[in-house]
């Protein structure tokens, strides 16, 4: 399994707007082929941080996400409400076994 945990700081004023635009990508994301997960995580501590658990069975499945429309607008849209730069982290999913 092909796992990204991307970071995402959310300006204070734009956490509504982020979570109803991260909704609708959310929603399609999961029904995409590959998909086996897509967590969307708020930190209790700090309302405006969050993190996107993706979960996909190859990389080339987390690729063609991201050549996908809904992720483009999802893209485009939070931009200019990240308080910094997203940031993405590969890993390997060990367990369970896909």
């Amino acid at each position: 399994m092909y796992v990204t945990l991307v970071h995402i700081q959310v300006k204070p004023e734009h956490v509504a707007e982020f979570l109803a635009a991260t909704q609708r990508n959310h929603e399609v994301s999961i029904r995409e082929a590959g998909n086996r997960r897509f967590d969307v995580l708020q930190d209790p501590g700090d309302p405006c941080r969050f993190i996107l658990y993706e979960a996909y069975s190859a990389a080339a499945d987390a690729a063609a996400h991201k050549q996908t429309a809904h992720y483009a607008a999802w893209r485009d849209a939070v931009a200019p409400w990240m308080a910094a730069p997203r940031r993405g982290e590969s890993l390997n999913g060990l367990l369970p076994v896909a």
